[in-house]
């Protein structure tokens, strides 16, 4: 795990069903988001800035990315 992100709060995708593909992203970073993969959390996170994490996001809303 990157360093930087040890003993961040990290939240679960609200999307997430039991045990299966699931993300986690951590708040508290004004210029980032931290993600990482709920399986693995001891893996490699991946960190997108604000800007980019929020097109992602409104891209899956409006249909422009597939949700599955």
């Amino acid at each position: 795990m990157n360093p930087e992100f040890h003993g961040t709060a990290w939240h679960k995708s609200s999307y997430s069903v039991g045990d299966g593909e699931c993300i986690e992203i951590a708040s508290g970073f004004p210029d980032i988001v931290p993600v990482r993969d709920s399986k693995d959390p001891h893996g490699p996170t991946l960190a997108f800035s604000s800007t980019a994490w929020q097109s992602f996001i409104t891209a899956i809303h409006t249909g422009e990315l597939p949700a599955s």
